[in-house]
């Protein structure tokens, strides 16, 4: 992904939920999330630092010097909008990593 301004939007789900608001408030971690809005504040100007492509269009923001290992989960969508679909940390990687799969499938359907 190219460095170029984003607009940051959150998935919700039909029910009313929010995969990232609800991983986010379950941190307890202040420094960390303090980190992790910084991060999103980044990636509104454009700059994605380290990531990696997880599959099926969805994107891991890694947070490798900082508690067990955060990954925010996210999608673009087109050039300027990038969607947050949740949060989790390396030991359940694989997990968060389907469950943004899914919540990314949903967003496109």
């Amino acid at each position: 992904m190219e460095v170029r301004p984003r607009r940051v939007e959150k998935y919700v789900k039909e029910d009313g939920s929010c995969p990232y608001d609800e991983w986010f408030s379950g941190l307890t971690d202040l420094r960390a999330k303090a980190q992790i809005d910084k991060r999103i504040a980044r990636l509104r100007l454009g700059l994605l630092g380290e990531w990696d492509n997880v599959g099926d269009g969805v994107i891991e923001l890694i947070f490798k010097s900082m508690g067990p290992g955060y990954r925010i989960y996210c999608g673009p969508d087109g050039l300027d909008l990038v969607i947050l679909l949740g949060g989790g940390v390396k030991s359940g990687q694989q997990s968060d990593i389907d469950r943004a799969r899914k919540c990314w499938r949903d967003y496109n359907e």
